[in-house]
């Protein structure tokens, strides 16, 4: 019989913790590591100190700007008992207390955190609600934290309203969500509701060094100014990009280039857009369809190129208005965009980013994108050579019919003045007849007869305009008092009597009948001009307005 003995399995290697992504890793643990809300946390301080807590908060902003992990640090502040279990709540949670740690690992069993997203019915309302009506087992209140509350039914958001309202004075609730256009009034009314901002790009950049400090690794702060700038604000989008952005950095010692985040992100080269800008601002279409190109191919969007040139015509305007200079810019863009700013005028720059936002829109939705920008910066291209369109206005309005291309009947010859024999002056005791009868309608609104002046140009037809006699045409009625009141100014103003009558004929258009046949025939041969046809080519959706005190402008 032999000895036998049973070792066991063999001793196994200790498993490496699992990786936490870096959004989750350096999740706000405290209120100091929340940035960018420092106006609530001052007011959830006060409110502290002052025993002023609300039994319902919401917290609401856009993505990755903390408002479930705000909702968290209020509840280990509420509940948090101090180090040495003696504490109250406190806008600077210990930490190390067992709430402060049960609540972090998420494992208290007073602190409740529902997704509203996948418990959207009345059933799971009914449970908070039986359930809020029992004291807290361990903590000091009961929390619930409903995530994403706005995707409630309409019936979970009605059946919560009472308890929401009157809750048991152990029972916190704790809402968060990124469209609180969503939620009810009646729910907003009995809420204290936080919008949480977004995180300034300058402050994520700070973030992010930190970050990057703690785990080792160099960055580029114009690398960690480009993630700021692509996570719109949100925290937990920049740190995700940031863990890409490291993963994607070379294994030999390399850290974060701002040349790899591009990359990284399809984003074009800063020196290439300003080449770009330069190429379509002279003119020289093919080079900029050529460089335009050789992004493309190197893998850049080309909505992300028409995004650069619009931020780069933005930033021009901040500069010409006298915004100072963004530090985190590189040398080069700052001294080009202050060249830009001095060189062209505000009227170019509106055009122009009117221009490129309209193709920015036309590339998203086109179906084919590269060709959709390439139409896009020609007609910037062609555009930047065409005169300034108030300019070309004021042309037009000065001279129609030399703008609207009119052909004019040639001014006559000058003839030599005789010389004139001296002729007693007329008597200054006569005044002199109105010439036409538009003539003597301006003299009369000269004189202040306003609605006099109105009822003629509106309903007047002339048949026969001889001094001082006067017929107007009877097809059109006329108020008897008109032609009375006009026989009376018109005797005060030129001392002579005058004869005023109507005949049944039809007489000739009205005044304003005529000015508006007068405006129609300068408006169609402004839009038939040279200047408004190149206009219209590089312009397809160009008309032309009308407004007091213009008779045609464009």
């Amino acid at each position: 019989m032999s000895d036998s003995f049973d070792l066991g399995e063999p001793p196994q290697p200790a498993k490496p913790d699992a990786y936490r992504v870096l959004a989750r890793k350096y999740r706000p643990q405290t209120f100091a590591q929340l940035i960018g809300q420092d106006a609530m946390v001052q007011t959830l301080g006060n409110a502290i100190k002052r025993d002023r807590l609300a039994h319902a908060f919401l917290m609401t902003g856009v993505r990755g700007v903390g408002k479930t992990s705000t909702a968290r640090l209020i509840a280990k502040a509420l509940n948090c008992i101090g180090p040495d279990g003696q504490g109250g709540p406190t806008i600077d949670p210990c930490g190390v207390c067992e709430p402060c740690r049960a609540i972090a690992e998420g494992r208290h069993i007073d602190v409740i955190e529902m997704d509203a997203a996948s418990h959207t019915g009345v059933d799971d309302v009914r449970e908070i609600i039986e359930a809020s009506r029992y004291a807290a087992v361990s903590a000091r209140f009961k929390i619930y934290i409903v995530d994403e509350v706005h995707m409630l039914s309409k019936n979970a958001f009605n059946a919560l309203l009472k308890t929401l309202e009157e809750p048991p004075a152990h029972v916190k609730f704790l809402f968060a969500t990124t469209e609180v256009n969503k939620v009810p009034i009646t729910v907003l009314s009995r809420c204290q509701r936080f919008d949480l901002r977004r995180i300034s790009a300058e402050m994520l950049a700070a973030h992010f060094a930190h970050v990057c400090e703690a785990e080792g690794v160099t960055a580029e702060p114009e690398a960690l100014a480009l993630i700021a700038r692509a996570a719109e604000g949100s925290a937990r989008d920049g740190l995700s990009i940031l863990d890409q952005a490291i993963a994607h950095a070379d294994l030999d010692g390399g850290g974060v280039s701002a040349e790899a985040v591009r990359q990284m992100l399809g984003l074009s080269d800063r020196g290439a857009v300003r080449d770009l800008l330069g190429l379509m601002l002279r003119g020289e279409a093919a080079d900029a369809l050529a460089l335009l190109r050789r992004q493309y191919d190197y893998g850049v969007d080309p909505q992300s190129v028409l995004r650069a040139l619009l931020e780069t015509v933005h930033g021009i305007t901040l500069v010409k208005v006298g915004t100072p200079p963004d530090a985190a810019q590189p040398l080069e863009e700052r001294e080009a965009r202050g060249e830009w700013a001095a060189a062209l005028g505000f009227p170019m720059l509106h055009r122009l980013w009117q221009l490129l936002l309209k193709g920015h829109d036309e590339v998203a939705r086109a179906a084919l994108p590269i060709e959709a920008a390439e139409m896009a910066l020609l007609r910037v291209v062609h555009a930047s050579t065409l005169p300034d369109p108030g300019e070309l206005a004021r042309q037009l309005t000065q001279s129609p019919g030399q703008g609207a291309g009119a052909v004019s009947a040639p001014a006559p010859a000058p003839v030599a003045a005789p010389v004139a024999v001296a002729a007693p002056p007329p008597p200054p005791a006569e005044p002199q007849m109105p010439e036409s009868f538009e003539a003597l309608v301006e003299r009369l609104d000269a004189d202040g007869e306003l609605l006099l002046v109105a009822r003629l140009r509106q309903g007047a037809r002339l048949v026969r305009y001889q001094p001082p006699e006067i017929v107007f045409s009877g097809s059109r009625p006329m108020a008897a008092d008109t032609l009375t009141d006009l026989a009376a100014v018109l005797k005060t103003m030129t001392k002579s009597a005058w004869r005023i009558t109507l005949d049944d004929v039809p007489g000739q258009p009205t005044l304003n009948e005529a000015q508006q046949v007068r405006d129609e025939a300068i408006k169609a041969a402004t839009w038939d001009s040279p200047m408004v046809r190149a206009a219209r080519e590089a312009f397809p959706e160009t008309e032309l307005v009308e407004w007091p005190g213009k008779r045609s402008m464009m």
